[in-house]
């Protein structure tokens, strides 16, 4: 007979040595999940990005997952051209049978450095932690005592006893990224992170000592002018973690159909993303001046692909970015920090 601490550490265990943080197929649209020094990216003094997942529909248990990041950004000063970026990143996510969840609440701190005046080129140091909440719902599980004859029965009496449902605990990371224009009217950026750096104990048993492995990302991006209205963009990741690793990355074609003299378009983009070994994730995305939404879905290639039947899951983000009427706004800049998303 398994005990429930057992039982949860096996979850634990199968979620950790997966070499799975909450990833979302849109990745480019929630940067700090990829490398807080991703952060300040785009046109505009404010940034607050949505983004809904509902994953794994075909088979029993699935997962459900939400996320919302807010950027703001501003100058230093009047005589510089660095600038400083703030945020927070909110998820919550919740999977299975037990319901194992997770919410994370991490605010973010970036410090962008102008280091090459000819080609708008910035450094970027980045950090990002948090508390981090763990739970689950022992009404939900099934235990060996339960069954009677081989046959479950919810109103079987089980020895199983859970004290301890709920637990916090902080996490935090850091990253570096470089960013910079090249020829006409093209960008690119690279950059590195280390996330988990401080190995939090996430067991809801103090005599489980389970640690959350530490993870290594590099990330990289180049946006290409391919006319006076079309741009192509590559992104790309990888990530390493407990033993695993992970490459995802893709290709978006964006064709602006108006832009005004403040810099606010109407564009209609398309491409599509590759999870190795996970899936292959088909993209349209609609920006309407201000705001901007975008759809993928997974079309799993997994090893679940059988029982999938080659479904995955659908996920909708819904982004809004706007300057602000402030005196240190990006828009007043000499350099302003270059658009990538």
């Amino acid at each position: 007979m398994k005990s429930l601490f057992n039982i949860l550490t096996l979850l634990l265990l199968a979620g950790i040595s997966g070499a799975q943080d909450i990833n979302f197929s849109q990745f480019y649209e929630l940067p700090l999940l990829r490398n807080p020094a991703l952060a300040g990216i785009y046109k505009g003094d404010i940034r607050v990005t949505s983004a809904y997942r509902n994953q794994w529909q075909s088979v029993p248990v699935r997962y459900q997952t939400q996320g919302l990041g807010v950027e703001t950004k501003f100058g230093v000063g009047a005589n510089s051209d660095d600038y400083i970026s703030l945020g927070v990143q909110l998820t919550n996510d919740v999977a299975g049978d037990g319901r194992l969840g997770k919410t994370q609440v991490l605010p973010m701190l970036a410090y962008h450095k102008l280091i090459s005046y000819n080609r708008n080129m910035y450094l970027t140091a980045g950090f990002i932690g948090g508390a981090v909440s763990q739970r689950y719902d022992p009404t939900r599980l099934r235990f060996d005592d339960q069954f009677v004859n081989g046959a479950y029965s919810p109103t079987n009496p089980t020895f199983q006893s859970s004290t301890n449902t709920n637990i916090t605990y902080w996490d935090a990371a850091f990253g570096l990224s470089l960013s910079s224009d090249f020829g006409y009217n093209n960008r690119f950026f690279i950059g590195a992170a280390y996330f988990h750096f401080n190995e939090p104990k996430v067991a809801f048993s103090a005599l489980n000592d389970i640690r959350l492995n530490q993870k290594f990302v590099l990330n990289g991006g180049i946006s290409l002018a391919t006319s006076e209205y079309d741009y192509l963009t590559l992104y790309g990741d990888f990530f390493t973690q407990g033993g695993n690793a992970q490459i995802q990355g893709g290709a978006i074609f964006k064709h602006l159909i108006f832009e005004d003299a403040d810099d606010e378009s109407v564009a209609f983009s398309f491409g599509g993303f590759y999870r190795w070994n996970d899936a292959f994730i088909p993209l349209v995305k609609l920006d309407y001046y201000k705001w901007g939404m975008g759809v993928t879905y997974d079309v799993n290639t997994s090893k679940l692909r059988p029982a999938s039947q080659f479904r995955g899951g659908v996920e909708v983000t819904l982004s809004f970015k706007s300057y602000l009427n402030i005196r240190n706004s990006s828009s007043e800049k000499f350099r302003c920090p270059i658009p990538f998303w």
